[in-house]
């Protein structure tokens, strides 16, 4: 039973996907589970014009971490611009720099920004912290190599989708923890920052649609080694007690989706810490919506609204 009434547009997008049939997500293997998230990044539509497109690679402890850079179309002699560092999403299993091209090209797109996207190591085969420390080092490398490609340094926000917005939310801590790389904005949609949350929303849309309580219950198995870790502030930011003085945040929540309620918990926290915070519910919407935008104009106009927002932060 859904919270509310699903937008018309998504409803339609999900009874298409679901005429497909099929187990439920939680029963297939990972690999299974990595067609379908590659599936989902098809649900975007024409791809955004960008000015240009590179892919490179982060030395990091004696690994490369693939990174790809869009270059927004900018005026002449426009100087350094600033850059966005992007994560996606996929539950740390799934998702790569192609499932979720269309938010990166929207965001350099409307934000002028030089977008950093950011393909950190996947679970199982690379558990907790391995994500969180790639996005330390990409982080580190945007800050001392931006000028390189046009970027400017001192200028970064982070922007991060469910899995992706959770590593978006430790690293603006662990930034602050750490005195650097300075962030001046965090992006979070539809962010995991809680993994003991117990609250309403993890009943209302137990059974999804798009994430069931049991789907998530089988991210988390292949992202941390033993259950412990879900109270290490770099699993669940929203359970760290250091939030003052953390870059401004702006927050997507979903109103049929499990995570809505640790979304906004996470929004109050992080406000009465004194961080700005603009808190965006969005009624109809369900878990993964930013991949929608193909077909759901809703989906549209939040993206829209997101990277609008990276926009006003470096303006």
């Amino acid at each position: 039973m859904s919270a509310v009434p699903l937008d018309l547009q998504i409803e339609t997008l999900l009874k298409k996907v679901a005429a497909g049939g099929g187990p439920a997500p939680e029963t297939l293997t990972v690999a299974e589970n990595r067609a379908f998230g590659r599936a989902f990044g098809a649900l975007a539509g024409d791809p955004v014009p960008v000015a240009d497109v590179r892919d490179t690679t982060v030395p990091a402890d004696g690994r490369d971490i693939p990174v790809r850079i869009y270059r927004p179309f900018a005026q002449p002699g426009a100087g350094p611009l600033p850059v966005t560092l992007f994560f996606h999403g996929g539950g740390w299993v799934f998702g790569d720099l192609d499932t979720q091209d269309d938010i990166a090209r929207t965001v350099t797109s409307r934000s002028g920004t030089i977008v950093v996207s950011v393909d950190y190591r996947l679970a199982p085969e690379h558990r907790f912290p391995a994500a969180v420390d790639d996005a330390c080092a990409a982080l580190a490398w945007v800050a001392d190599n931006a000028p390189g490609f046009g970027g400017d340094g001192e200028r970064i926000a982070v922007f991060g989708e469910s899995a992706g917005g959770n590593l978006a939310a430790v690293l603006a801590q662990e930034s602050l923890r750490r005195g650097g790389p300075r962030i001046m904005l965090q992006v979070l949609a539809y962010p995991a920052v809680d993994r003991f949350d117990d609250s309403p929303s993890m009943y209302e849309s137990m059974a999804g649609p798009v994430l069931s309580r049991s789907y998530l219950e089988w991210f988390w198995g292949a992202y941390l080694s033993t259950p412990d870790q879900g109270a290490d502030p770099r699993v669940s930011p929203a359970r760290s007690r250091e939030l003052a003085g953390l870059a401004p945040a702006v927050i997507v929540t979903a109103e049929n989706d499990p995570l809505r309620d640790q979304g906004d918990h996470y929004a109050r926290k992080l406000a009465d810490a004194g961080v700005p915070v603009q808190h965006l519910p969005v009624e109809g919407a369900v878990h993964g919506f930013l991949s929608f935008t193909g077909s759901v104009q809703l989906s549209r106009d939040v993206l829209n609204q997101l990277a609008d927002a990276v926009a006003t932060a470096f303006n």
